[in-house]
């Protein structure tokens, strides 16, 4: 039996590690690693990910907010191979559950204290949701860049994703077992037609699993058969 060949890959990033450091385990060389502005919003970078993969068919691998990215350019016309949906941060199609909706309230009401001008305030909310440990004044100013760039950083809802925007597209979800919000989204892709596999011990980076590049080449040679 003969094999199509492999799909073109294309990486995007989440809201930290950028280009190739946010796909440590993978190739340089092996697709396209894109590295989008973090001033950028989400419909910008979609955007810029349909025009630069027009004449391509890609497998597109997305981390966290990157997800979002990556299903707004499939509802804006991408056309894709399959998705492989890292940790993905889907949370417009969760709306209605209790663990997506309380990180939802968290974090819009650490947004409201940056409006106000109170980025430690922001802070002081957002570093035990998001890193698991509270703020202190004594490090407050090692951890001033780090807030302001959260506080300014895409979220990821509101875009109008919805599960049928992934109907017919082979994907596959990659969780790490370790927070109920992702569980819960990958649970809902499942009911669309996803697979899941779940990589547990690195947290909200199961790329870093040293089981993640034979799960993904198992999952890229399916789309090629």
């Amino acid at each position: 039996m003969h094999r199509a060949p492999l799909p073109h890959r294309v990486f995007l990033h989440g809201a930290g590690r950028r280009g190739t450091t946010a796909w440590p385990s993978q190739d340089p060389e092996s697709g396209t690693f894109l590295s989008f502005p973090p001033e950028s919003s989400v419909e910008a970078q979609a955007g810029a990910l349909v025009e630069g993969e027009r004449d391509r068919t890609p497998l597109v691998f997305a981390h966290s907010i990157g997800a979002v990215t990556a299903v707004r350019a499939i509802a804006d016309g991408l056309r894709v191979s399959g998705l492989v949906l890292v940790e993905p941060a889907l949370y417009d199609i969760a709306r209605g559950e209790a663990p997506i909706e309380r990180h939802i309230a968290v974090v819009t009401e650490a947004r409201a204290r940056v409006t106000q001008g109170d980025l430690f305030g922001f802070w002081s909310i957002l570093r035990p949701l998001m890193f698991r440990g509270p703020s202190t004044r004594e490090r407050w100013e090692d951890e001033r860049a780090v807030a302001q760039r959260w506080a300014t950083t895409n979220l990821p809802w509101g875009h109008g994703i919805r599960e049928r925007c992934l109907a017919g597209v082979p994907t596959l979800v990659v969780t790490g077992g370790w927070n109920e919000e992702y569980e819960i989204i990958a649970s809902r892709l499942v009911d669309v037609g996803a697979d899941h596999m779940m990589l547990p011990g690195y947290a909200h980076r199961p790329q870093d699993h040293p089981d993640f590049p034979t799960v993904i080449t198992g999952f890229e040679r399916s789309l090629a058969i």
